[in-house]
């Protein structure tokens, strides 16, 4: 029984030099031994230290990493264990038929050098999460197995970690002896390093596995980068300051793909549309964020159909505070206002040395009417006297909001040219566009007539909208009045008769060029730039967000308006030099980016190169 002396079972070093060793039998205490010393031991102390032994054994072949080989170690291919077919053959031994040359069964040879048990550097767990990542091409002695797709080349950084791997799966014995005996444990492999190296790899078959299907509506387009997703709470903390990525033409492309869909009647796809763009939404964001949080409302509210929400636009569209928003607008936008400023300084030659001036208006703004007396002071022309007319139809939806402010314009304006020395006088008359006459209008022989048009034209409906067509009959109405100066402001923009698609386009190019002019001249945070704002989106909502009558602010471009004032009997009168150099030494150098150009007698302001209004005077 005593087995001391067989060669591959030295009790007292343990299982073939690894593992915890085994104890020996415990002497005597009675004396009673054999030669030598040893005593006897019994049959149940010598199957304890039989099964101590197995278990030392088993457990020496359970912890054994890839240590096993044949022959010299054949180079690894790492394409195949990047790219090739699980082996079903994957044990906790490792990795053995994703590597040339590397038996799948130990050999007698492999077991006589097994190492010691805390020589273990694959944990279970982190070992089968690489086999799920990392799948090998079986051996040329394994059995056929279904293959899938070919496998790719290794990327440099695969090659890189992989062949880190290899050196720490199958390095020599010499050197891991080494490194056993000088730190009294086993191998320098820890599971932190092991966990290191697979998590890289998870990443790295990640970033190269294919990407699931962007939505539809990103398919389509290829436009909307996608971006980490974040959890609700640091979405609502940051949802005013930041917004998905996605560049001006990617928002504008998806914003006409809406529009197109809604013209063709396919709201599923326009919803699908406008569900990615409000993710790109930002009303506190950059001059485009707040563009397209416009865009998508206005375009919104077709695909819904609930109509209160179209009874409120029409009530926030006609309402006072819209109407002082927009004359706000004229005020803080060079746009709006250095328009104004040439029609007054057309009205100013026109009725250069005459004292009585009656000027005919269909609104009264103050950024245009305080200039206007304080230019009329300066010319020094003793008795001038100004007699201001304002004509309201009494039809018009925007009626109730202007009569209402009327009241507190004169008074400001009387004020005003009482201390400029004008005898000022002010009458508003109730009357529509077929009954335009001059007894009705107060005029009086000797008067210098001046009639101004500044953004009225486009609230008035014409052919497209009714019969009658009220905006054509007005011109001819004003011609009849045989005033010296009829003046026009309008925005270049066709919101008229344009199909939905290229109207979407014109505005988002035409307010988007508004949208960054408000960046040089307000904060983005600042009140005023918010009622600005507001008056643009109630603007952009109709022009974009209605059809038909509902659609009452319809503007033309300039080609349009000439046509209209030819047929009714106008002639131009052209803008000269004089006056856009007077407008661009208002507008100063401080503002370059404004743009204020003559062209065939128009003069047009705008914004870095896009002319946002006209301004042009006709006799």
């Amino acid at each position: 029984m005593d087995q001391a002396g067989a060669p591959w079972c030295d009790h007292r070093r343990g299982y073939g030099g690894v593992g915890p060793a085994v104890q020996a039998p415990v002497p005597r205490s009675d004396g009673v031994g054999g030669a030598g010393g040893v005593l006897k031991r019994s049959l149940g102390e010598m199957e304890r230290w039989q099964q101590q032994r197995q278990v030392a054994a088993q457990q020496a072949m359970y912890l054994r990493s890839v240590r096993q080989r044949t022959g010299a170690l054949q180079p690894m291919d790492y394409g195949a264990v990047l790219g090739g077919v699980a082996s079903p053959a994957y044990g906790i031994s490792g990795l053995s038929s994703g590597f040339g040359g590397i038996s799948p069964q130990p050999s007698s040879t492999a077991l006589s050098s097994l190492t010691t048990a805390s020589r273990t550097v694959v944990p279970v767990m982190q070992m089968q999460q690489l086999q799920r990542q990392m799948v090998a091409v079986p051996a040329a002695h394994s059995p056929a197995v279904a293959r899938g797709p070919a496998a790719r080349p290794a990327t440099a950084t695969e090659l890189v970690l992989l062949q880190e791997l290899e050196k720490q799966l199958l390095g020599d014995d010499e050197e891991e002896a080494a490194d056993a005996a000088g730190s009294g444990c086993g191998s320098s492999i820890t599971s932190s390093d092991w966990g290191n190296t697979i998590q890289t790899l998870n990443s790295i078959t990640a970033a190269s596995s294919p990407s699931p299907p962007l939505p539809t509506a990103v398919n389509n387009t290829a436009l909307l980068a996608r971006s980490p997703t974040n959890s609700s709470s640091s979405t609502a903390s940051s949802s005013a300051s930041s917004s998905p990525p996605i560049s001006t033409a990617s928002s504008r492309h998806l914003l006409s793909e809406a529009a197109a869909a809604i013209a063709d009647g396919n709201y599923s796809t326009a919803a699908s549309h406008l569900s990615v763009l409000k993710l790109a939404a930002n009303p506190r964001g950059d001059a485009e964020q707040r563009l397209v949080t416009m865009m998508v409302a206005a375009l919104s509210s077709r695909v819904g159909t609930a109509p209160s929400g179209q009874s409120q636009h029409r009530a926030d569209l006609y309402s006072g505070e819209h109407r002082a928003a927009c004359q706000l607008l004229q005020d803080v936008s060079p746009c709006f206002g250095l328009a104004l400023h040439g029609a007054n300084l057309a009205i100013l030659d026109a009725v250069a040395g005459h004292r009585a001036i009656h000027l005919v208006d269909f609104d009264v703004s103050a950024a245009q009417h305080v200039p206007l007396i304080k230019a009329l002071a300066d010319r020094r022309v003793p008795s001038t006297s100004l007699k201001v007319t304002v004509v309201a139809d009494p039809a018009s939806p925007f009626k109730p909001a202007m009569t209402q402010a009327l009241a507190a314009t004169s008074e400001r304006l009387g004020k005003l040219a009482q201390q400029a020395g004008i005898d000022f006088r002010f009458r508003a008359v109730s009357c529509r566009a077929a009954e335009i006459e001059a007894s009705k209008l107060g005029c009086e022989p000797g008067e210098a007539l001046a009639v101004n048009l500044a953004f009225t034209l486009s609230r008035v409906p014409d052919e497209s909208v009714s019969p009658v067509n009220p905006r054509d009959e007005l011109l001819r109405r004003v011609r009849a009045l045989g005033p010296r100066v009829v003046t026009l402001v309008e925005q270049e923009l066709n919101t008229n008769t344009a199909p939905l698609p290229a109207r979407l386009s014109d505005a988002c190019a035409h307010y988007g060029a508004v949208m960054e002019s408000l960046d040089a001249t307000l904060g983005r945070d600042s009140v005023d730039r918010a009622r600005a704002e507001a008056a643009l989106a109630n603007k952009v909502a109709n022009a974009v967000g209605r059809e038909g009558p509902d659609r009452v602010e319809r503007c033309e471009v300039f080609g349009k308006w000439r046509a209209r004032f030819g047929m009714a009997g106008f002639r131009a009168l052209p803008i000269g030099d004089g006056i856009a150099g007077r407008v661009k030494a208002r507008l100063g150098p401080a503002l370059p980016a404004f743009d204020v150009k003559l062209d065939n007698g128009r003069l047009g302001v705008g914004w870095m190169g896009r002319v946002v209004t006209v301004a042009s005077a006709w006799r």
